[in-house]
């Protein structure tokens, strides 16, 4: 099923992701969903936004989804601490560097052409465009169970 210019499946995959704490409309073909949470909207910096390419149910594996996506983060962004849930997680930078951090693993710093892995249950603990003048943009791909959300921010103290 393409995602980017199905109606339904665009809904359902911003729904799947939890990426915005408020409900935007998904019924115009290619839509960026935002992702922002309470949190990320004080704060001084400007968060990522999320553009559904593609969402597959893989037939020779029952129960799982192929999802793509494309993260573009503006300069000086900032993603919410956050999970993928039981996602199998593949990131490319498709333009800018980006600075990464897993926990109990040490910041990365990622530019064009440079690829990462991140497994199930992992913590994303850091995500942020390192420029304050150049946007971000990956292309990433999950590996879920089928109906799980993408990406749940961490709970707020």
């Amino acid at each position: 099923m393409r995602i980017a210019g199905g109606v339904p499946a665009v809904a359902t995959l911003t729904a799947a992701t939890a990426c915005s704490t408020s409900d935007q409309p998904s019924h115009a073909k290619g839509t960026t969903a935002t992702v922002a949470s309470p949190a990320a909207m004080a704060s001084a910096h400007p968060t990522e936004t999320l553009k559904p390419l593609l969402q597959q149910a893989l037939s020779h594996v029952k129960g799982k989804t192929f999802t793509s996506v494309i993260v573009d983060l503006p300069p000086n962004a900032r993603a919410t601490p956050h999970r993928h849930g039981q996602a199998f997680v593949y990131a490319y930078v498709l333009e800018g560097t980006v600075r990464s951090q897993l926990a109990g693993q040490p910041v990365r710093t990622y530019h064009q052409g440079d690829n990462w892995v991140e497994p199930p249950g992992a913590h994303h603990v850091l995500t942020e465009n390192t420029s304050p003048t150049e946007r971000a943009r990956l292309l990433v791909v999950f590996v879920s169970d089928t109906g799980d959300k993408l990406k749940v921010d961490d709970p707020k103290s």
